[in-house]
């Protein structure tokens, strides 16, 4: 297979032999891709600093099987210049899409996503935590787990943001209290998620608890090392943090 100039982005690159390098890139059209950079660590590759995470790219490769070769790279628009204050968020990005995609396997609308997200953390009008649940969100509908939001799976009713629902994890929005064990949460809340943009504090709260819980159905025991990292570090990251409120 020969692939040219395919939008993409780099999630993880790490030291292979003498000059090469391995990356895991994330592309529009062919999803995670695993790819062989030769010589890129050189001292006169031209790819030596731009294989590199949060750099938009045009990549284009040739093989087939687990481990593609890159023939060659460039660079494609305006890269998101992301605070230091956000650069655990997008580590905790990337690691989502690193444990939950499946190599060759192309998500449009997830690559989209991913990079308006990009964008959002380097926006300062943007809120944050926002940003990070509508990406999850966006992730567990296009890996097919996605969240029920319109209406509650008892009667079959349309969300009422006045009601307070019972989320039951793989089934969905319960009205009330429900049988099954099951995350509390208000049908204003699940209504923010589902419009792409939830802004209230507590509603925030409620969004991100439900998250957390959905996503560790899909990811196992294995703990996420971005959390690892903002817990020994004391940084606020993605799970240790609520905004008092949106910024702007």
């Amino acid at each position: 297979m020969r692939v040219s100039l395919e939008p993409g982005w780099v999630l993880h690159t790490r030291p292979y032999r003498e000059t090469s390098m391995l990356v895991e890139a994330f592309t529009r059209g062919h999803g995670r891709i695993g790819l062989v950079a030769r010589g890129a660590r050189g001292a006169k590759s031209r790819l030596r600093g731009l294989l590199r995470a949060l750099q938009p790219l045009m990549i284009s490769w040739v093989g087939g099987g687990e481990l593609y070769t890159l023939t060659g790279a460039e660079p494609q628009g305006i890269p998101p210049v992301i605070p230091a204050t956000c650069l655990g968020h997008t580590f905790y990005l990337h690691e989502l899409l690193l444990r939950l995609l499946h190599r060759n396997d192309p998500h449009p609308g997830l690559f989209d996503a991913y990079a308006e997200a990009l964008y959002r953390l380097s926006d300062a009008s943007s809120s944050t935590e926002s940003t990070l649940r509508v990406f999850e969100n966006v992730l567990l509908y296009e890996l097919g787990y996605g969240l029920v939001l319109d209406h509650d799976v008892g009667e079959g009713h349309p969300i009422d943001a006045e009601q307070s629902y019972t989320y039951c994890l793989e089934h969905g929005p319960v009205l009330g209290v429900a049988e099954e064990p099951g995350i509390a949460v208000s049908g204003a809340a699940l209504q923010a998620l589902a419009s792409g943009e939830v802004r209230e504090r507590e509603h925030l709260r409620e969004i991100k608890q439900l998250m957390r819980a959905t996503l560790s159905l899909y990811l196992g025991e294995r703990p996420l090392k971005s959390r690892e990292l903002f817990y020994d570090s004391g940084i606020r990251g993605p799970e240790n943090e609520i905004e008092e409120g949106p910024k702007g």
